[in-house]
C-alpha cells in the first residue's frame, strides 16, 4: 500500500487528489490536508464582493465530497516536512498543526508529498492594507462578504446624495491577480450604474503594471477584427468606455482611513484619498520548514526565499534578457527529493514573466507571475498522473504541464446581469512567451485572441456553474476539462 498526501484543497490540490483517487486502487490510501472544511471556487468572489452571490453559492462542505470518494479528509495546517524522517521515524513524514484553537500536533507520513498549499496573503507587506484594517479584499469568502457590505453602505450613502470615491487595483508594487483586480473595478462600475448613483461616484483603478493590461505575464498581442492588437489597448479601451481612471506603475506604501501613500517608478511619491478601497495583497509561500533526519533546518534545500517550492525549472541567476521559456518547470518535481511535488501557486517561479523595473529608490514595481484557475488544475493532474503511474508501476516519463507549453483562457465579467452583462474574454498560447518558437509575439497569435461581449458573461456564468459540478465530484466530472 502506497500513502499520497497533499496539502492543500484548493484547485491544484483539490485537483490532484480527486484524480489520484480516480486513477489509484483502492488498497492505497489519498490523504488531503486543508485549514478550511470548504472549497471556495475564487474566481466567484468577485461577484460575493458586489453582493451579487451569496457565500453558499461559490462554496461547499469538503468532508462529504471526500467521504464519498474515499478520500481521508485532515482539517489542519501543514507547518513542517521530515523528508528524510528521523531519528525515531524511518519513513517521510509531515507535521500538521490542528485548526480551530486546538493546540495538538499530528504526524502524517507519506510515501509522496504533493504540496498545494497555495499563497499566504501577505497584507503585512504594506501597512495598513487588508480586511480589519483600511481597505478591503475579495481573495476569501468572508473577505468578498466585508466587501459586498463596504459597498452597499457607499450606495446607500450616494443614494443620500454624497459622492464616493473608489480605489481599486494591487496593494504592492509586487502583486500578481491584476486579472482579479481588473474584473473587479469594471463589475463595481455595473453595479453602480445598476444603483443609479454611477454619476456621484469615481472609480480609480490603480495597478503595479507597466501598462494596462499586462496580467503578470508581459501582455499580449491579439488578433481581434483583423487587426493585430496589444492587450493594453484592449483593456485601455474597456476602462475608457466605463469612465475608469487608472494609474499604473504604482507601490502602495501605506494605507491609512480613507487614503493610501504610494510610489511610482520615476519616484514620485502621491496620494489618493478614497471612501472605499479593494486592494489585493502580494503573495509569499504559507511558511512550511523543512528538517533532516537528524532534525537541523534545511527550509532553504526546499524553498526559495520567497517561501515558494523550488520544482524542476533553472533558477539560475541571469538578465532577464536571457531567460528562456524553457527554463520553466515541466513536472512540479522537487529536485531535492522525487517524492515531493508542487503544482499551482506552491511552485517558485525561476523569473518574472512581466520586465522587472525598480524605482530609483530601489523599490520593485511589476507584476509577478499569474499560476492560478486553469494552468493549476492542469498541473494538479499531471502530477497526479504522475504519482499513479508510479505507484501502479506504469513505466513512462513524468507527465508534463509547463507553463510555456500550456495556453490559458480567462473570462472576465463587467456585470452580473444575463441581459446586460458583458464579459473580455481572452485566450493566450503560451502562457510564458516561447520567442524561439514565435519570435515576433512570442505566442500563437492563431490561439491569443480577445474579444468583448454580452455571450462572454454567460459563458463565465456556465463555467461557474460546471466547476463547481466538478469539483463536486459529480457523475462525469473527470470528462469536464481543466
Amino acid at each position: 500500500m502506497s500513502r499520497v498526501v497533499v496539502l492543500g484543497a484548493g484547485i491544484a490540490g483539490h485537483t490532484a487528489v480527486s484524480y489520484l483517487r480516480k486513477w489509484l486502487d483502492k488498497q492505497h490510501e489519498v490523504t488531503v490536508v486543508s485549514p478550511l472544511p470548504e472549497y471556495n471556487w475564487i474566481p466567484s468572489n468577485i461577484w460575493l464582493g458586489l453582493g451579487r452571490m451569496t457565500t453558499s453559492q461559490v462554496t461547499f462542505p469538503l468532508p462529504p465530497v471526500y467521504e464519498r470518494a474515499g478520500i481521508r479528509f485532515v482539517q489542519g495546517r501543514a507547518v513542517e516536512i521530515h523528508p528524510e524522517g528521523d531519528a525515531e521515524h524511518t519513513e517521510p513524514y509531515v507535521v500538521v498543526e490542528a485548526c480551530g484553537g486546538i493546540a495538538e500536533r499530528n504526524r502524517l507520513g507519506y510515501d509522496y508529498l504533493v504540496n498545494a498549499t497555495g499563497p499566504k496573503l501577505n497584507f503585512a507587506a504594506t501597512e495598513g492594507l487588508g480586511p480589519g484594517k483600511h481597505s478591503v479584499s475579495v481573495c476569501t469568502p468572508d473577505h468578498a462578504v466585508e466587501a459586498a457590505r463596504t459597498f452597499m453602505e457607499m450606495v446607500a450613502r450616494m443614494k443620500r446624495g454624497e459622492r464616493c470615491r473608489f480605489v481599486i487595483g494591487t496593494g504592492h508594487g509586487q502583486c500578481t491577480c491584476q486579472g482579479a483586480a481588473f474584473e473587479y473595478v469594471v463589475n463595481l462600475e455595473f453595479e453602480l450604474r445598476r444603483h443609479g448613483v454611477r454619476d456621484k461616484a469615481e472609480v480609480i483603478f490603480l495597478t503595479n503594471e507597466y501598462e494596462l493590461g499586462d496580467f503578470g505575464m508581459g501582455g499580449a498581442f491579439i488578433r481581434r477584427n483583423g487587426y493585430i492588437t496589444p492587450t493594453n489597448i484592449f483593456t485601455e479601451s474597456v476602462l475608457a468606455e466605463r469612465d475608469i481612471w487608472s494609474v499604473t506603475r504604482a507601490h502602495v506604501q501605506k494605507v491609512e482611513a480613507g487614503r493610501l501613500a504610494y510610489e511610482t517608478l520615476d519616484g514620485g511619491e502621491r496620494e489618493l484619498k478614497f471612501e472605499m478601497a479593494m486592494l489585493l495583497p502580494p503573495f509569499a509561500g504559507v511558511g512550511l520548514k523543512a528538517f533532516d533526519r537528524a532534525g537541523a533546518e534545511m527550509t532553504q534545500r526546499l524553498f526559495a526565499p520567497s517561501g515558494f517550492m523550488l520544482v524542476d525549472a533553472d533558477y539560475t541567476k541571469k538578465p532577464f534578457e536571457e531567460w528562456k521559456a524553457r527554463d520553466w518547470p515541466k513536472t512540479y518535481q522537487s529536485p531535492a527529493y522525487e517524492n515531493i511535488f508542487a503544482p499551482g501557486i506552491a511552485f517558485a517561479p525561476p523569473h518574472a514573466i512581466s520586465r522587472p523595473y525598480a524605482s530609483p529608490r530601489g523599490t520593485p514595481i511589476f507584476a509577478t507571475p499569474p499560476r492560478t484557475g486553469m494552468p493549476s488544475a492542469t498541473m494538479g493532474r499531471v502530477v497526479a498522473r504522475s504519482i499513479a503511474d508510479r505507484i501502479e508501476g506504469v513505466e513512462r516519463p513524468l507527465a508534463r504541464a509547463s507553463m510555456a507549453e500550456l495556453g490559458a483562457a480567462c473570462v472576465a465579467s463587467s456585470g452580473a446581469s444575463l441581459l446586460k452583462g458583458t464579459a473580455a474574454s481572452m485566450t493566450v498560447f503560451p502562457i510564458v512567451p516561447d520567442y524561439e518558437r514565435y519570435p515576433k509575439y512570442g505566442r500563437d497569435l492563431g490561439y491569443t485572441t480577445g474579444e468583448i461581449g454580452l455571450a462572454g458573461h454567460w459563458i463565465k456564468l456556465i463555467l461557474h456553474y460546471m466547476f463547481l459540478y466538478k469539483a463536486r465530484l459529480r457523475m462525469g466530472w473527470s470528462l469536464i476539462p481543466e
